[in-house]
């Protein structure tokens, strides 16, 4: 079992910066593919971004795309997503999610089997 941990969120105003981090324990994080999901007030979790084993492959979904950047560092067990110049359109519970498989980060949700509790990320206009 993979215990994972979100932190680095708050309340910023637009244009500001946030970075998450999401801290794994009881397995290592090297084996699996890590993504980042949001879900909004009364809307459908999504896929926000995700990353490869080794970090060498990455995916964003359109809306935030040369905003935000994922990263993983396997020896600190622990995968970050650097958010910059925010929108309040952003504003969300942020999860950080594992799956045990190789390959491409994945956009789906169920090819994830480990989540975390989530950190809210608030935008004021």
């Amino acid at each position: 079992q993979v215990h994972l941990v979100e932190s680095g969120g708050g309340l910023v105003q637009a244009g500001d910066s946030l970075r998450l981090s999401c801290a794994a324990s009881g397995r290592p994080l090297a084996r699996f593919i890590m993504g980042w999901f949001r879900q909004a007030q009364g809307k459908e979790r999504e896929f926000v971004s995700g990353i490869s084993w080794g970090g060498g492959r990455t995916k964003y979904v359109d809306s935030v795309k040369g905003r935000f950047t994922i990263s993983r560092d396997n020896d600190k067990d622990t995968v970050y997503l650097q958010m910059n110049n925010l929108k309040p359109e952003d504003t969300a519970i942020y999860y950080c999610a594992a799956g045990e498989r190789f390959g491409d980060p994945q956009l789906q949700k169920n090819a994830y089997e480990h989540w975390g509790q989530g950190t809210q990320v608030t935008v004021s206009s």
